[in-house]
């Protein structure tokens, strides 16, 4: 029987359908089962028949496809805070993830150059560890029903926080790994440059709203979508031109056109595509893998797992208590935004395209997957962990009031 593209795009879609339908069933984050989908399939096995599971041939459309996945991740994230919410980001949240950036940027970067890595290897594992996923964060947050609880404002505000860190971060990190630059003077340029195109692109932006209104302002849901991923990835591609990530300019055209009248229309048009794309995007991660490499990473990712849960925990107590929560509050912030994901693997991609050490893409994908395991396993069970925890460090049981549970500001 002739070979089939077709078929093996089919499979591959198919195996995405299975974890997603397995992860629903077991309750439970998709996106260490479409890593683990990944990591099983690939050109370790056997062809069978005209079942080809090694994914060769379509390897480029399914990359290509896992990197539309960042532009819509990106782009629905800045749907969806604005930079009016942004700008409105109150002085708890600001000084919380002040303090959260601190403690984990410092034990990101401490660790590796501590095992001896190189400092653009050691920049790129910083970023991996540093920042959460908003991906597993906010799906956490709305299938635990905890949206209503007083705790998840400071857990939204330092998500926003850490986004435009690693708006930022990337952006350096991003033109000093794709120019090369090794110099001060060459860093300070890619900073400069990184920082001048957001800067300018958001003062231009808010500007160009009104226009946007008009341009969009058409009753055909064809032309308006066809209008919004031309804005999408025209910014996206002028943003990888110069050597910024791409995934920052999806992001700045997100905040850009959330400050338009036609956001929720725009809202319904992405999350198709964020999803399907997304999931593609965390399943070429787990692709692009040998899971035979993946030993020699086994006790750097440990030991970053526990310095994040260790960063991460103290980080959220430290800023929940700083803003009036209570202890049991803080220990549900510092639980909650422990995962691990999307952010850590484009980095992990910045570093492949780079040509850093091959340890760091098995040594991302082993701290994702366990993160992204544990950090929904310690949110679910925060209830439990502080049970244990509070007699340890003689912290107060939490009042019990059934028709307010999640009042857990202290005032």
């Amino acid at each position: 029987m002739q070979y089939s593209l077709f078929l093996e795009i089919g499979l591959a879609i198919a195996i995405v359908a299975l974890a997603g339908l397995i992860s629903f069933r077991m309750r439970f984050s998709i996106v260490p089962v479409l890593i683990l989908a990944g990591l099983a399939v690939g050109p370790h096995l056997p062809v069978i028949g005209i079942f080809n599971l090694q994914f060769t041939e379509i390897k480029p459309l399914i990359n290509f496809m896992g990197r539309l996945g960042v532009l819509f991740l990106l782009f629905y994230l800045g749907l969806e805070f604005s930079l009016g919410r942004l700008m409105k980001a109150g002085p708890s949240i600001i000084k919380g993830g002040t303090i959260y950036i601190i403690i984990n940027f410092t034990l990101g970067i401490g660790f590796p150059l501590l095992m001896g890595w190189p400092l653009r290897e050691s920049l790129v594992a910083a970023g991996v560890t540093t920042i959460s996923s908003s991906a597993i964060v906010a799906k956490l947050i709305v299938d635990l029903k905890r949206s209503v609880r007083a705790e998840t404002e400071m857990i939204l505000g330092l998500m926003m926080y850490q986004d435009v860190f690693i708006a930022i971060y990337l952006s350096v990190v991003s033109g000093l790994l794709l120019t090369g630059a090794t110099s001060p003077i060459s860093i300070l340029k890619s900073a400069v440059i990184a920082i001048g195109f957001m800067a300018s692109f958001i003062l231009v932006g808010r500007k160009l709203v009104p226009f946007l209104n008009r341009i969009l302002r058409t009753q055909s849901d064809e032309v308006f979508m066809l209008v919004v991923f031309a804005i999408l990835t025209l910014v996206a591609g002028f943003s990888e031109s110069i050597h910024v990530a791409e995934a920052v300019g999806a992001l700045l055209a997100g905040l850009i056109l959330a400050e338009t009248e036609h956001v929720e229309r725009i809202e319904v048009i992405v999350v198709p595509f964020r999803d399907f794309f997304g999931a593609i995007f965390f399943f070429s991660f787990g692709l692009s893998i040998n899971p035979t490499g993946l030993a020699g990473a086994i006790w750097p990712a440990l030991g970053a797992v526990l310095l994040t849960i260790l960063g991460n925990f103290s980080a959220g107590m430290i800023a929940g208590r700083n803003s009036g929560y209570s202890h049991k509050a803080s220990t549900n912030i510092g639980l909650t935004i422990t995962s691990r994901g999307e952010f850590s693997i484009i980095l992990a991609g910045l570093a492949a395209t780079a040509g850093l050490m091959p340890i760091l893409q098995p040594f991302v994908a082993l701290y994702v997957l366990l993160l992204a395991i544990l950090g929904p396993l310690m949110t679910k069970e925060s209830k439990l962990i502080y049970s244990v925890l509070s007699p340890i460090f003689k912290w107060p049981l939490p009042k019990k009031s059934p028709r307010h549970k999640s009042s857990d500001l202290e005032v």
